[in-house]
């Protein structure tokens, strides 16, 4: 095991973990659905509402200027995360959602034709495949699917004949939220570049296992969603080259997006105004800053060391569990299994594991592509988080083990 962290003082900082599930110490295995947040998150979103909180852009009063600071500042803080080239690069949006939906919307909606083609993955989130279904729809696009192997990674030569001439854009996730697969994100962008297409990559899945520098990545969109990240729900970022959110219009209109409105005309905000209409998250936003310090000051490489050892750890304690079989076998994964039990429905599982205080997912997880692909209607899945123990582990074990004495 490693002694790379202190996780039970880690796990202190999480409120949470504290609690108990039907009478039982809460083992909380469903972070790539949502992570549980840390007391740094928590106070300063409280000391922000009862200490500092009011509108932005918008006073002249102190209070307003402190609170447009603190965005500001928050904007520039996720720049540094993500290491976009200019601090107008960052768009907040309610998450990766809204992210990917602005895209599409602005950008696919505006620049292609029809006929065009969009490329997307087999192993897709729904976020990922709907947004892109229904300008396709509308537009008289066409919408092309890369297929992946059994063990749920991409078929980069099958990714590469797909690449036509009148391919135009690539959407493809970073990680797969229902496999862990970790997709060759570099590869995929230098060998969609190199035939003149746009990328964009959802990092949803990503941003909260490891260090995401989007200039090496070199990809022209990147999205994710703070909740995933140990921050708060309804924030989002994402990240754009400059050239191409210069030249997208906005999708959503209103107030703070507007340079000058007239009846006769209205101009648009310069970026990053431009892209949010209205009000922002505003204690969301000042919310996301701390989640990300703490991940900084642990360090990634911490952090891709110890959730590894877990992911190991568990991927060989309940291949021992007779009738089970995990979907997804990818050679680089995120900490995320997803299995099946021989004769037990995933629901049955999530059910039984409940009454012992465990909380995990089961379903489709928003990829009902992936299940189809795999040949399973839903699938449990575990994901792990840094502040996840290895007796943790044991606990799941034991509680699937009952599982098989209950419908064995």
């Amino acid at each position: 095991m490693t002694r790379a962290l202190d996780v039970e003082k880690i796990r202190k900082e999480f409120p949470m973990l504290t609690s108990r599930m039907n009478g039982q110490t809460l083992v909380y295995l469903d972070n790539a659905a949502t992570t549980q947040k840390p007391s740094a998150v928590i106070d300063r979103m409280n000391r922000f509402y009862r200490q500092e909180y009011a509108t932005i852009h918008r006073g002249v009063y102190t209070f307003s200027q402190l609170s447009t600071e603190e965005c500001d500042a928050s904007r520039e803080r996720v720049r540094a995360f993500l290491n976009a080239a200019k601090t107008q690069e960052i768009i907040f949006t309610r998450g990766a959602t809204e992210a990917i939906n602005l895209v599409a919307r602005s950008y696919a909606a505006k620049f292609l034709k029809s006929g065009d083609e969009i490329l997307i993955c087999e192993t897709e989130h729904h976020s990922n495949i709907v947004p892109w279904q229904a300008i396709a729809k509308e537009k008289g696009l066409v919408l092309k699917v890369a297929p992946v192997d059994d063990r749920g990674e991409i078929d980069l030569e099958e990714f590469q004949k797909m690449l036509g001439a009148r391919t135009y854009l690539v959407a493809v996730g970073h990680v797969s939220n229902a496999l862990g697969t970790v997709h060759p994100i570099e590869e995929i962008v230098k060998r969609a570049h190199h035939a003149g297409v746009v990328v964009l990559v959802d990092g949803a899945q990503a941003v909260p296992h490891m260090k995401v520098d989007v200039q090496a990545l070199d990809c022209d969109f990147y999205c994710f969603s703070g909740h995933k990240l140990y921050g708060p729900t309804g924030i989002g970022v994402l990240y754009g080259k400059e050239k191409y959110l210069e030249a997208m219009d906005p999708y959503q209109f209103g107030g703070d997006m507007i340079e000058t409105v007239g009846f006769d005309k209205t101009t648009y905000a310069k970026l990053p105004a431009k892209f949010e209409a209205g009000t922002p998250a505003i204690v969301e936003i000042v919310g996301l800053v701390p989640a990300i310090d703490m991940l900084e000051k642990i360090g990634w490489d911490a952090i891709h060391q110890y959730e590894q050892e877990l992911l190991e750890y568990a991927t060989t304690e309940l291949q021992k569990i007779p009738g089970l079989r995990i979907i997804g076998t990818a050679k680089e994964k995120a900490a995320v299994i997803s299995f099946v039990l021989d004769g037990v429905h995933p629901h049955d599982i999530g059910t039984v594991l409940d009454q012992l205080g465990i909380a995990i997912r089961a379903g489709h997880h928003c990829a009902y592509p992936t299940m189809k692909r795999f040949g399973v209607a839903a699938t449990a899945r575990v994901s792990f988080a840094f502040y996840n123990t290895f007796e943790e582990i044991d606990k799941l074990v034991k509680g699937l083990q009952k599982v098989g004495e209950i419908f064995g």
